[in-house]
C-alpha cells in the first residue's frame, strides 16, 4: 500500500455519523464506534458454541487517548488504557462476549453490585446451558452464586477477605500450613485454604458439594486445583492478542477500540477457522493468509486498472519520446520501442521472448 494511500484513509477513518454524534454521546459514550461494535460483538455470541468452561475477567488495552472512560490501573504493566470485560472460553481462547467500561452506568440498578451486573451481562447468551464461570476476587460473591444457580450455571472463584459472606470463625490468618477448612450452605461451598502460614486463599464454588484434598505434601483441595486450571482463560487471550497486533499509536479513542477489535476478531478467526476445518496451523501463517486474502480484491482492481490504461496508450512511443524497458529481466535500464502484447510493458530487445517461426495453419 502506498504511504500516501494509507495516511489518506486513516485520516478520514470514522465508524458512524458525525453530524449526528453529539445527540447520541448524551445517551451512548461509546456512541462514535457503538454500531461497528454492536455487529462484533453480536458475531462472536453467535459464531461460536463455547464448552463447559468460562473464564471472566478483565483487559486492559494500552491507550492514552483523550477520552472520559480512560482507566489508570497500576498493577498493569502499561497503566493507562481502555478496560473492557471479557468473557473467553477456557479450552480455545475464544472470546464469547465482551463489554467495555464506560464509567458509572446510570441503567444499573443502584441496590446492584457492578460486579454482578458485569457477569449476568456476558453471561447471559450462554446460561441455562450448565457451564461454569470462573471469576477472581472483584467478581465473586455469594449473591452473584445464586443467581446464577437459579440459571443452571455454576460459579467458581476467589473471595475477598473483607467480603461479608465469609464467616468471622474463617477471618483467622493464624493457621498452620496446608490446612483447609469448609463452610457450606445450600447453594455453595467456601473453602479456606493456607498455602503459607498468616496467609489464607477463599475459594466459592456451587459446582462442588464435597472438598477432597490431594495426597501431597500441600494437600490441596480440588476447588483450589481446578481454579488454577481454569483462572487463566483472558490472561492467555490476551498475551495472544498482544503478540501479533496491529496497533499502533493513535490521538483518537475510537481508532484504538477498532485496533483491539480487529486483534481480536483476527484470534476468534483462527479459532474458527481450526474447528471448521479441522486443521492445526500456527496463527502467524493464518495471519498472513489472511492479510494477503483481504487485500487481494484491491490489488487485483488496482492491477486491472493499470492494465486498462496500458491498453489505452500506443504499442510503440510517439516520436521524439524514448521508454524505458519496465521489465529488466536481461537488461539494466536498457531503452525500449514496443510494448509486450500481453502485458503492455515497455520490453525492450534483450529482454523480448523469440516466438519461433510458424504457419497459419496453427496460429
Amino acid at each position: 500500500m502506498p504511504r500516501n494511500r494509507f495516511q489518506d484513509i486513516m485520516r478520514h477513518l470514522r465508524f458512524d455519523d458525525r453530524s449526528s454524534r453529539s445527540d447520541r454521546a448524551k445517551t451512548d459514550k461509546f456512541a462514535a464506534i457503538s454500531s461497528v461494535w454492536g455487529s462484533f460483538v453480536t458475531n462472536c455470541i453467535t459464531s461460536y458454541n463455547p464448552g463447559l468452561h468460562i473464564t471472566v475477567d478483565e483487559q486492559l488495552f494500552p491507550s492514552k487517548t483523550r477520552c472520559c472512560f480512560l482507566q489508570y490501573i497500576a498493577t498493569k504493566p502499561d497503566k493507562f488504557g481502555i478496560k473492557f470485560w471479557v468473557a473467553c472460553d477456557l479450552k480455545s481462547k475464544y472470546i464469547c462476549n465482551v463489554l467495555p467500561y464506560l464509567g458509572k452506568d446510570p441503567s444499573r440498578p443502584s441496590g446492584k453490585r457492578l460486579s454482578e451486573n458485569v457477569v449476568m451481562r456476558l453471561m447471559e447468551p450462554f446460561l441455562d446451558k450448565g457451564r461454569n464461570v470462573t471469576t477472581d476476587n472483584f467478581f465473586t460473591s455469594l449473591s452473584l452464586a445464586h443467581k446464577l444457580l437459579s440459571r443452571k450455571t455454576t460459579i467458581l472463584g476467589t473471595v475477598n477477605k473483607i467480603r461479608r459472606e465469609i464467616p468471622q470463625s474463617a477471618r483467622h490468618t493464624d493457621r498452620n500450613e496446608f490446612t483447609t477448612q469448609v463452610f457450606s450452605t445450600t447453594a455453595a461451598t467456601l473453602t479456606a485454604y493456607a498455602p503459607k502460614r498468616k496467609k489464607t486463599v477463599y475459594i466459592l464454588s456451587s459446582m462442588h458439594s464435597v472438598i477432597q484434598t490431594e495426597n501431597t505434601t500441600k494437600r490441596k483441595p480440588n476447588t483450589i486445583t481446578l481454579y488454577n486450571t481454569t483462572k487463566c482463560g483472558v490472561d492467555v487471550m490476551d498475551q495472544m492478542v498482544r503478540e501479533y497486533t496491529v496497533r499502533t499509536g493513535t490521538r483518537r479513542w475510537p481508532v484504538a477500540v477498532f485496533y483491539n477489535m480487529i486483534d481480536m476478531a483476527a484470534l476468534n478467526a483462527h479459532v474458527l477457522y481450526q474447528a471448521c476445518t479441522g486443521r492445526q496451523e500456527r496463527r502467524v501463517d493464518f495471519l498472513v493468509e489472511l492479510a494477503r486474502e483481504l487485500a487481494n480484491s484491491h490489488m487485483c482492481a488496482t492491477k486491472a486498472r493499470k492494465e486498462q490504461l496500458l491498453r489505452t496508450q500506443p504499442s510503440t512511443p510517439s516520436p521524439g519520446k524514448r521508454a524505458m524497458c519496465q521489465v529488466k529481466h536481461q537488461c539494466k535500464n536498457n531503452h525500449a520501442t514496443v510494448r509486450c502484447v500481453h502485458c503492455y510493458r515497455d520490453t525492450c530487445g534483450k529482454c523480448r521472448r523469440e516466438i519461433p517461426w510458424q504457419c497459419q495453419d496453427c496460429e
